[in-house]
């Protein structure tokens, strides 16, 4: 059974960092992008950040680039995603998710793509 399973999400002051954590399970994800999502009740669910099995460069959404950086172990089956400079609209429930590398582009990561998501964490950026 595949699991993904988030931490690190909390409050923190605008301007803060915080460090997200997804420890993935139950197969390997070569050729596959891991990444996060995250969703704002009441709106739909956008793409942050990804990144596939190789070295080949990150995806980023506009709104975060400069500031958000992903990374990845593939030997633990883990990604991070390190947030600097938060702002208060980056508040959100932060999904991991994990799907085919051909769902990613230029524009980030399509979410109908994605085979498998963790259950999120909360992350609230006060003014």
């Amino acid at each position: 059974q595949v699991q993904l399973v988030e931490s690190g999400g909390g409050l923190v002051q605008a301007g803060g960092s915080l460090r997200l954590s997804c420890a993935a399970s139950g197969r390997t994800f070569t050729s596959y992008a891991m990444g996060w999502f995250r969703q704002v009740p009441g709106k739909e669910r956008e793409f942050v950040a990804a990144r596939g099995w190789s070295s080949a460069r990150p995806y980023y959404a506009d709104s975060v680039k400069g500031r958000f950086t992903i990374s990845r172990d593939n030997a633990q089956n883990t990604v991070y995603l390190q947030m600097n400079s938060l702002k208060p609209e980056d508040t959100a429930v932060y999904y991991c998710a994990a799907g085919p590398i051909r769902y990613c582009s230029g524009y980030g990561c399509s979410d109908y793509g994605m085979d498998y998501w963790g259950q999120g964490t909360l992350v609230t950026v006060s003014s």
